[in-house]
C-alpha cells in the first residue's frame, strides 16, 4: 500500500530525510571549488523591499527657533487679525492722536502675519478676513465729530484709506496664493516621487 504525503512544504523537510547540507564557514563563503567568487542563489519566495530610509528632519536654525509658527484655522485667523488691529486701533488713538498713517502702517505686518500664520487648508480665509479686521479696528480710531456719531467717521477713515487697505489686502493674497502654490507643488512630488 502507498502512503501519500500529509505534510506540505510550508512546515519543513520531514525528519526521516537527510538534512540539506550545511552553508560554508565565512572564511570560505561565496568562493567555488577553485577559489572564484561564487553568487548566492537567493531563497525561493517573495521578494521583501528594504525598508524606506527615514531622513532626520531639518534642524531649525537658532535665529528661527525662537520665532513662534502657530497655525491659525480660518476663525483663528480672523480673532487674531480682528482683535490685533481693534488694539492697534486703540493704541494709534491713545499714543498718535487717532493717526490713521499710523494705523494704515501697523496694519500691513498685521497681514503678513495672519497670510503667514494661518494653516494650509484655511489659506483663502485670510484675504477675507483681513479687510473686515480693518473695519473693526477703525473703531476708535474713527473720528466722531460733528454730531454725525462713529458711522460717519469710520466711512470716512475706510474711504481715505483705502490705499492701505488695498496695499493690505494684497499682500496677504500674495503671500497666500505664493503658499498654495507651493503646497501643491509638494503634493504633486509626493505623488509623483516612486513609492520605497
Amino acid at each position: 500500500m502507498e502512503q501519500y504525503r500529509t505534510r506540505s512544504p510550508e512546515y519543513g523537510p520531514r525528519r526521516d530525510r537527510p538534512r540539506p547540507p550545511r552553508q560554508p564557514v565565512p572564511s570560505q563563503a561565496g568562493r567555488g571549488a577553485g577559489g572564484e567568487p561564487v553568487r548566492a542563489a537567493r531563497p525561493p519566495g517573495p521578494r521583501r523591499r528594504p525598508a524606506p530610509v527615514r531622513r532626520p528632519a531639518p534642524v531649525p536654525s537658532p535665529a528661527a527657533a525662537g520665532l513662534p509658527n502657530p497655525r491659525l484655522t480660518g476663525l483663528g485667523s480672523g480673532l487674531f487679525c480682528t482683535a490685533v488691529m481693534f488694539l492697534l486701533g486703540a493704541l494709534c488713538a491713545a499714543l498718535f492722536g487717532a493717526s490713521l498713517t499710523a494705523y494704515g502702517v501697523l496694519f500691513l505686518p498685521v497681514c503678513v502675519l495672519t497670510a503667514l500664520w494661518v494653516r494650509p487648508g484655511d489659506l483663502m480665509t485670510a484675504p477675507v478676513v483681513v479687510p473686515i479686521a480693518f473695519a473693526v479696528g477703525l473703531l476708535p480710531v474713527a473720528d466722531d465729530e460733528g454730531g454725525t456719531g462713529t458711522l460717519m467717521g469710520l466711512v470716512t477713515a475706510l474711504a481715505t484709506q483705502a490705499g492701505w487697505l488695498y496695499g493690505g489686502t494684497l499682500v496677504t493674497g500674495l503671500i497666500v496664493i505664493a503658499r498654495r502654490i507651493r503646497l501643491v507643488h509638494r503634493r504633486r512630488a509626493a505623488g509623483a516621487r516612486p513609492p520605497h
